[in-house]
């Protein structure tokens, strides 16, 4: 049976995702943020709907919103949302864009949800509980070795500007196959068993955090590039089946 945590994250995705629909496709107002990424409207009441959903069950937790900012972030119990990750998809009506709400507990992730309306899927994860995927647990697959694995990067620019661009590509050359199907969507196809391996190197933890728990859950392994752990300063992002992820740490190594 999900935790109340599970039940109340599962209920706020759900009342986003009534806003999100409401405004997908209806060519919404874009304006640029400080740090020039685009926010819509939908942004913003679907944060707000999120954020008040989550506040009424647990008032006492802490947030941290991509769109209305942080609060109590000293608590035990802090909820970490992107009401729309991905919103130059959202924009140009790629369905490729999700809802991401996540609870990071004394420093640990331990829920995710996952909500991509326009692709057709819902994700969520607790810590012990499995991973699921439109009500079907869903597990990681079992290849071992990178001549057969299945690979997807995506945000890789600071990765192009560094030592390990040139390792990265002779990883490439030693898989099975290799995409970019990006954002959610790769990592849901981790969760289930249909990619190996996800490389991404330009990240903020609210567009993973919920994923974490996730892949975990499923049976994988989720760190930064380096190896190290994922926490509130993350900004790479290594997700594997767990068979593979040493041998992909290594393959990456300056």
């Amino acid at each position: 049976m999900p935790s109340k945590e599970l039940t109340a994250a599962l209920e706020a995705a759900r009342a986003a995702e009534a806003v999100i629909r409401s405004l997908y496709g209806k060519n919404p107002a874009v304006r640029a943020k400080a740090d020039t990424s685009p926010v819509t409207e939908a942004d913003v009441r679907a944060e707000e709907i999120i954020r008040a959903t989550l506040s009424r069950h647990f008032p006492g937790y802490g947030f941290h919103g991509e769109e209305t900012g942080q609060h109590d972030m000293q608590a035990e119990s802090i909820w970490l949302v992107d009401p729309i990750d991905g919103t130059q998809a959202f924009v140009r009506e790629n369905p490729f864009f999700s809802t991401q709400i996540a609870l990071l507990r004394a420093g640990r992730l331990v829920l995710g949800v996952s909500n991509a309306p326009a692709y057709g899927e819902l994700a969520w994860a607790e810590e012990g509980a499995g991973a699921w995927l439109n009500e079907r647990r869903v597990r990681v697959s079992e290849v071992a070795e990178l001549p057969a694995a299945a690979l997807s990067s995506g945000n890789l620019k600071s990765l192009a500007r560094s030592a390990s661009w040139q390792r990265y590509g002779e990883l490439l050359a030693r898989v099975n196959y290799s995409r970019g199907y990006g954002d959610f969507a790769h990592y849901h196809m981790l969760a289930r068993g249909a990619l190996d391996v996800v490389i991404e190197s330009d990240l903020n933890i609210l567009d993973i955090a919920a994923l974490v728990v996730i892949v975990r859950e499923a049976g994988g392994v989720f760190t930064d590039l380096a190896g190290g752990a994922v926490g509130l300063e993350t900004r790479s992002g290594l997700a594997t089946n767990g068979r593979l992820h040493e041998a992909v740490l290594a393959a990456l190594a300056p």
